[in-house]
């Protein structure tokens, strides 16, 4: 079988699994909440939340009504072969997607405002790449909503500032964004490199499992204490009070200018759904994710 159809078939399992199945790790912090929320309302909320995931899972059909933006992650191996019908996949694969899961059409031209219908159209899918040793695919598919995407934000730090200025940052876009993104949600943090830079390594930060601590103290430390304060801002789920409005913190980073400290928060709301797989030389597929959700 060609790479291109191994591809097509792997991606639009993802996608599936994706808009259907939450992660586990997402899922066990939900039920965390749920069991340690004593704001009545915010504990009604996360009753919502995972009956609405139990459905979901029981007939087959997407978590949310907004199926969101399609994203990729491409880790290819600099061995593989035909790299370039992976692109052409990845978008049959979409479009695919959208007319059997089915996924509601999320892709508009900015100028003509028109729906291109099948969640594909200029750079959309996006796909992120990066080449890496061996001769192994991985790929990973984000669908990112809409309501979590408007209000990720960059911003340019004072750099004498440092790390408190960052700190400051992030709690103050939490609070901006308040019910906006469907909390509680997942906070993908980035300073460095530059405001490009910033932004595409908070939204990479968002794959990152909630039951892998950082293996770096000095940051699993700041993701605690952006973790512990933004929810001490009482948003709470839906924004409606309570305990949990983040379900953890994840930073990344790059080194930076000595003039400049760009920085940034992504946002995803709690259903936040994502799969990979990984597709080896030999043709054979692997769900991480995923297993047995195909």
């Amino acid at each position: 079988m060609e790479i291109a159809n191994v591809v097509e078939n792997v991606a639009f399992n993802l996608i599936k699994q994706a808009v259907i199945y939450l992660p586990e790790d997402v899922k066990q912090a939900l039920k965390k909440a749920y069991a340690e929320e004593t704001s009545a309302a915010g504990k009604t909320q996360l009753k919502a939340i995972l009956d609405n995931i139990e459905l979901a899972e029981k007939y087959k059909a997407p978590i949310c009504q907004d199926t969101g933006t399609i994203i990729f992650y491409a880790n290819a191996g600099a061995d593989v072969k035909h790299l370039d019908k992976i692109e052409n996949a990845l978008i049959n694969a979409t479009r695919k997607a959208t007319k059997e899961v089915p996924l509601r059409p999320n892709a508009v031209d900015p100028f003509t405002q028109k729906n291109s219908g099948d969640n594909t159209g200029r750079f959309i899918p996006y796909i992120n790449w990066d080449i890496v040793p061996g001769d192994t695919l991985e790929l990973t598919v984000m669908t990112k909503g809409g309501g979590s995407e408007n209000v990720c934000t960059t911003g340019m730090l004072v750099p004498g500032e440092g790390i408190n200025g960052l700190k400051k940052f992030v709690i103050e876009a939490v609070i901006k964004a308040g019910s906006q993104p469907c909390p509680p949600t997942i906070l993908g943090v980035a300073m460095g490199g530059g405001s490009d830079i910033a932004i595409k390594l908070a939204k990479k930060a968002l794959l990152k499992p909630l039951n892998e601590p950082n293996p770096n103290p000095e940051i699993a430390k700041l993701e605690k204490e952006l973790y512990e304060a933004a929810n001490m801002t009482g948003i709470g789920p839906m924004g409606l009070g309570g305990k949990t409005t983040v379900l953890g913190v994840h930073v990344e980073y790059a080194f930076r200018h000595p003039a400049s400290f760009p920085a940034a928060v992504a946002f995803n709301c709690w259903a936040a759904r994502r799969a990979t797989a990984r597709i080896h030389a030999d043709g054979t597929v692997e769900y991480v994710t995923h297993k047995g959700r195909v």
